[in-house]
């Protein structure tokens, strides 16, 4: 990640006035089991996808599908920004999308389960409107229709 006072102005105020959705309202579900027994789901926001998947593009507010079955390696990242140094994703998807310590756990019993299929967004977007309209609350629906008592949600 660059620092601010190394970007051009133009570039250091428009991340600083970039606008963040603040939600007061999600409801806090506490975990009914324990983690040894949960089916645990993985979704992102580094904008990886299924190689050849249609490659997510700038601003995009649609999901990729990923199979939980897929190896790391049939994993690819579309998502590009001068934000973040990509380097270290394409050494080890495990640092973006930790997919390989997820199964391990399993097998270790630490986790109970992993769903059938984990999902991507792409990050850094502008606004908000088809993901809280549209892409999320699928995504939600169809966790929830996985069976999935546990979410990981991480990004870039």
């Amino acid at each position: 990640m660059p620092r601010l006072h190394r970007l051009s102005e133009i570039a250091r105020k428009t991340l600083e006035t970039h606008p963040c959705v603040v939600n007061d309202t999600a409801p806090w579900t506490r975990l009914s089991k324990s983690l040894a027994e949960a089916r645990v789901a993985l979704v992102t926001t580094a904008g990886i996808h299924v190689r050849g998947d249609r490659p997510f593009t700038p601003g995009e507010q649609t999901f990729r599908i990923i199979p939980a079955s897929t190896p790391a390696r049939d994993i690819v990242q579309s998502h590009t920004s001068i934000g973040f140094d990509r380097s270290d994703i394409q050494r080890d998807l495990n640092v973006a999308f930790p997919v390989d310590r997820l199964r391990e756990l399993v097998e270790q019993g630490e986790l109970g389960s992993l769903a059938d299929t984990f999902y991507s967004f792409m990050g850094a977007q502008r606004t908000y409107d088809g993901l809280i309209d549209d892409a999320a609350p699928e995504v939600a629906h169809r966790l929830k229709a996985d069976g999935v008592d546990v979410v990981l949600m991480n990004g870039t």
